[in-house]
């Protein structure tokens, strides 16, 4: 008999936790605070961003320098293959 008694009170205080966590969430503090969060995780999205597209210009200008440099060096292989040739 105890038992059901334990079961209710339990079923009973969640009810009214859950009904005072429905309307500490629907809040207009809780709505402010969500707002605030929200234009916080805008913000790091832009930064993340910027950097991101930061990174691909380096990543793209190294690519470009190296294909430079390896052309270069194809040149001068192939000139120095022409000269040993007519030597």
């Amino acid at each position: 008999m105890m038992k059901h008694y334990v079961r209710l009170a339990c079923f009973v205080g969640g009810a009214l936790f859950g009904s005072a966590g429905l309307k500490l969430l629907t809040s207009k503090d809780a709505k402010k605070a969500y707002t605030h969060i929200t234009a916080a995780g805008l913000r790091m999205k832009e930064s993340v961003m910027e950097t991101v597209t930061s990174v691909q210009e380096n990543a793209a200008d190294i690519l470009a320098a190296a294909k430079d440099i390896n052309e270069a060096r194809d040149a001068k292989e192939a000139e120095a293959q022409v000269e040993g040739q007519e030597a």
